[in-house]
């Protein structure tokens, strides 16, 4: 116990900073990847064959570039795209630097996940808002995203957790957060105690996104 005190003294000021860090390379980034991959998954599930506008070649192109995308791994697309990222915000590290690889990678997988909430809907709902002479905007808004949202609110859960996992990634160079805590006092100063800090600290966040999500999921869901 009273080790695990002495721990705590030394380095909660800096655990505390690495948590705040990696919060905000999540949300900031899972914020503005929803709202790049929502507009391509709405735009896959109406040019898809049998959606609501097909357009055979944009959703194959479209596709290939989300799939192309998807499949670059995150270690590699960061490196990547760090000439994209200095020009775009001025840097390569900190919270700033991270948030454009982190966006480029879950902006993809985040259409996909809504593309496949979308289809989910039951075709009673599109065919009722079609029947009163909705645009295709106006049945998106109206009737196929209000159906989706409790997918869509448990994919949250699935694609925070996910990019957590990617801010652990950039901590190994340099981006700040729990990450490089991890790297720098628990890999190359081997304090064992601070390594098993952050895992917790992590494993805590992730129950609590996944907690929330779920929460949140089963509120909005009158199924």
């Amino acid at each position: 116990m009273s080790s695990l005190q002495s721990l705590l003294d030394q380095y909660s000021g800096l655990l505390a900073q690495g948590f705040l860090a990696s919060l905000a390379m999540l949300f900031f980034s899972t914020a503005i990847a929803y709202l790049i991959g929502t507009f391509l998954g709405v735009v896959l599930y109406v040019t898809a064959p049998g959606g609501l506008r097909p357009h055979r070649a944009l959703n194959a192109v479209l596709g290939w570039i989300v799939n192309m995308t998807r499949s670059i791994p995150f270690i590699i697309l960061l490196v990547a795209v760090m000439p994209m990222t200095k020009a775009l915000v001025g840097t390569v590290v900190g919270v700033r630097g991270t948030i454009p690889p982190l966006v480029l990678s879950a902006a993809p997988f985040v259409a996909r996940m809504i593309e496949q909430s979308l289809a989910e809907v039951p075709r009673d709902s599109i065919e009722a808002a079609e029947s009163f002479g909705a645009t295709v905007p106006r049945v998106v808004f109206s009737a196929l995203l209000p159906e989706a949202l409790p997918s869509i609110v448990r994919g949250v859960a699935v694609t925070l957790i996910s990019v957590l996992g990617y801010t652990a990634i950039v901590g190994a160079v340099g981006a700040g957060g729990l990450g490089d805590i991890a790297i720098r006092y628990g890999y190359y100063r081997y304090e064992d105690g601070v390594m098993i800090l952050t895992i917790v600290l992590l494993v805590v966040l992730v129950q609590a996104i996944q907690s929330s999500c779920d929460l949140v999921a089963k509120r909005i869901d009158h199924r």
